[in-house]
């Protein structure tokens, strides 16, 4: 199992990121938060990973904490989510607020998840409760690399790539862009920063 990975950034494509390993280049696919906390190409990076196995496919899965990759691996393990479900939940809800979410039983916060439907949201609610009792690094802060993303001196760029981060995520174009457009000072904000205000105001 790779459980860690320590390389050199090569390429960044939403959802998914090329690092280089010791002469190895490994393809890792990550929530939208830690991708929004990757440094720039060039710089180098440390990964929590989660190796899924199938028949067609070895998938690589990357994560900014322990507490993150714990919460996916506990999330996969519930009927009717698999791995880019997870990923979507995890890119709307950091770990604090989803486990606040399920100590809560907050379905709507949930469905309002593309992709998560209410029957799948009572499930993970159920399941998930009593999955939290055994994980002991929720509240770590254990985050391997900083944010190093810059405003351009035009923003323009920032705000289409923050729309199309959500509409991969799930989201019609219309409330994308509508959930950018409504944030306060979007003109001097990065593309992560932009995603972010827009994910807390959608959900």
């Amino acid at each position: 199992m790779i459980g860690r990975i320590k390389g050199t950034i090569i390429e960044k494509s939403l959802p998914y990121l090329l690092i280089d390993a010791s002469g190895t280049g490994y393809e890792i696919q990550t929530s939208l938060i830690t991708f929004s906390q990757l440094p720039a190409e060039g710089s180098v990076a440390v990964l929590y990973t989660h190796l899924s196995v199938r028949e067609d496919a070895h998938l690589l899965y990357g994560f900014h904490s322990k507490s993150e990759r714990e919460l996916f691996r506990e999330l996969i393990k519930i009927s009717g989510v698999g791995p880019k479900l997870a990923l979507s939940i995890l890119s709307v809800l950091n770990e604090k607020t989803l486990v606040m979410c399920v100590q809560e039983q907050n379905v709507s916060m949930l469905t309002r998840i593309p992709g998560v439907g209410k029957k799948t949201a009572a499930r993970l609610l159920v399941e998930m409760e009593g999955r939290l009792k055994n994980l002991n690094h929720l509240n770590d802060a254990d985050t391997n690399f900083s944010l190093t993303n810059t405003v351009a001196d035009s923003n323009q760029q920032a705000i289409t790539d923050a729309v199309n981060a959500l509409i991969s995520l799930g989201y019609k174009q219309p409330d994308a862009s509508r959930a950018v457009n409504k944030i306060k000072d979007k003109t001097t904000l990065a593309s992560d920063q932009l995603i972010r205000q827009a994910l807390q105001a959608m959900v």
